[in-house]
């Protein structure tokens, strides 16, 4: 999971500002690096591509002097949340490659069949890798099948011909031919335009806007809520399989480049990972959300029926919103237990498990009244590697509940992600191969309660408002085990496991399963 901006502009040469801005709204989506790249074009000949990135939170890799650098009318931006490779700047987004053309690209998510392709690229297409990064992969492999479809076109002897729309988006149909996994892209191919595609199976969200004083402005983002505060006017998804590609003129060109689509959307970002105010595929994070906590409210009044709950109380912040519909219907009081302090990062998307257990009590604090000689129902979204659940929990007691009982929005999650979440090793995940009773044990809590996998996918694709009924399946394959990826193989999730889990971070030794 990481945060991707593309902007084009036919009258300005400051979108940086622009892209900042839109980064800094999707922060959320990656905190560990971010990196911005532009170039006008209407200086093209006499002008360069500038980039700055660096290590930290948007804030900090950029100050004054920097956007001000970043001259330019097309531009991509990215904020990285980690899965793979390691935290050093040289991972940082954007890539660049100078051949053909000049091209920087932006990414979001995690391709499967990343070693198969570093081995290609290196053989077969003769480029180098500097890096780890299936990103820098995506990039090269792109930039391969670009110069290949262009390399026999007819070229006036004194200039080069820029490829053509359908030059392109036949070098995108190449990408989804070769690469697997999930992928939203921005990428500016220098002198020629500014492109955004998404892979097939649309696991991964991107969607695009248009504003500006002339309302020509194209900006791409990797979720809506980057557009109102500045006042781009949502258009679309873009779809999957689907290229969308702006001329230097603006003109804006469409098409999917691959033969079977289906859109795929990642449950998680409506359980977490995205923000209430935006809509995926459009659907309605908020309103899922809300359909979670009743779905949630109804399994408990079955299951738990002579159960007495004093206040329903959220773990703030994501799980506010499924909390506010179980306590309205259990009858019981809705109360803010816990004060975040908001300079403490997402925890969930820390890069290893001493960094996340240090940070928990360092983010919450409990207001003790909402606690003594109550019994108590506390609401997550999710229960991943259960740290923050476990802490909590004690948290809660030391405050003075009586009894406290533990409310997941999400099922339990029992499997690895392969598709840019940070979920690799199945044995770090507290669920994997445990009862639901056993997991209850190991948080210390009274009693725990999941959401059904039915329910959830339901909760998303069944909404009668803010929902979109030609959405019928979801990847949910860190609750269900189902891949849509033919390259996920046994062998292939016990090799990330193994690269990838904490302890490889750390370079400690590998845990065995």
């Amino acid at each position: 999971m990481c945060g991707i901006v593309g902007m084009f502009s036919p009258d300005r040469n400051d979108i940086s500002a622009s892209i900042y801005d839109a980064l800094t709204i999707i922060q959320h989506r990656g905190q560990d690096s971010a990196g911005i790249a532009t170039i006008d074009h209407r200086d093209f000949h006499s002008g360069r591509l500038v980039m700055r990135k660096d290590n930290g939170m948007v804030r900090d890799v950029f100050q004054k002097e920097d956007i001000l650098e970043l001259t330019g009318n097309i531009g991509i931006g990215h904020c990285r949340y980690p899965t793979a490779g390691t935290t050093c700047c040289t991972e940082s987004q954007p890539f660049y490659v100078n051949s053909p053309y000049g091209i920087a690209l932006a990414h979001n998510g995690n391709l499967t069949n990343t070693e198969n392709l570093s081995r290609e690229i290196a053989s077969q297409d003769q480029r180098h890798l500097n890096t780890a990064s299936d990103s820098e992969v995506l990039l090269n492999v792109f930039a391969h099948e670009l110069s290949e479809v262009t390399k026999d076109k007819e070229r006036p002897s004194d200039t080069a011909a820029p490829p053509s729309p359908e030059d392109i988006f036949q070098a995108v149909r190449q990408v989804h031919e070769r690469c697997e996994g999930a992928y939203a892209v921005v990428v500016i191919i220098i002198g020629v335009g500014l492109l955004a595609f998404r892979d097939p199976n649309g696991i991964r969200p991107l969607v695009f806007a248009t504003g500006g004083a002339s309302g020509r402005d194209v900006l791409f983002a990797s979720e809506s809520v980057a557009f109102d505060p500045l006042e781009f006017k949502f258009q679309r998804d873009v779809a999957p399989g689907e290229a969308v590609f702006v001329d230097m003129e603006g003109t804006i060109h469409t098409h999917v480049c691959a033969d079977q689509t289906e859109c795929n959307p990642c449950i998680f970002e409506f359980v977490y990972l995205a923000r209430p105010e935006s809509f995926i595929d459009g659907i309605s994070v908020y309103k899922s959300r809300l359909r979670m906590g009743d779905s949630l409210a109804r399994k408990i009044q079955r299951e738990w029926p002579g159960e007495k709950i004093d206040v329903v109380i959220p773990i703030p912040d994501t799980s506010r919103t499924s909390a506010l519909p179980i306590a309205h219907q259990l009858g019981v009081k809705y109360r803010e237990g816990f004060i975040k302090n908001r300079y403490i990062g997402r925890t969930f998307i820390m890069n290893d498990q001493e960094k996340r257990q240090r940070s928990i009590r360092k983010k919450l604090n409990a207001i003790p009244l909402e606690f003594v000689g109550k019994n108590v129902l506390l609401v997550d979204d999710s229960i991943v590697r259960g740290n923050t659940s476990r802490q909590i929990v004690q948290m809660a007691r030391d405050a003075g509940a009586e009894k406290v009982f533990f409310a997941s929005a999400a099922p339990p999650v029992k499997y690895p992600n392969v598709y840019g979440i940070d979920m690799p090793a199945a044995y770090e995940l507290v669920a994997h191969g445990k009862t639901p009773e056993e997991v209850c044990a190991e948080l210390g809590a009274d009693r725990l309660i999941y959401q059904d996998i039915d329910d959830l996918i339901r909760s998303v694709t069944d909404g009668v408002t803010e929902g979109n009924p030609q959405i019928t399946q979801v990847d949910a394959s860190c609750f269900d085990n189902h891949y849509v990826s033919n390259s996920v193989t046994k062998e292939y999730l016990a090799g990330i496991a193994a690269q990838r889990n904490d302890s490889a971070k750390k370079g400690t030794e590998v845990p065995t399963t």
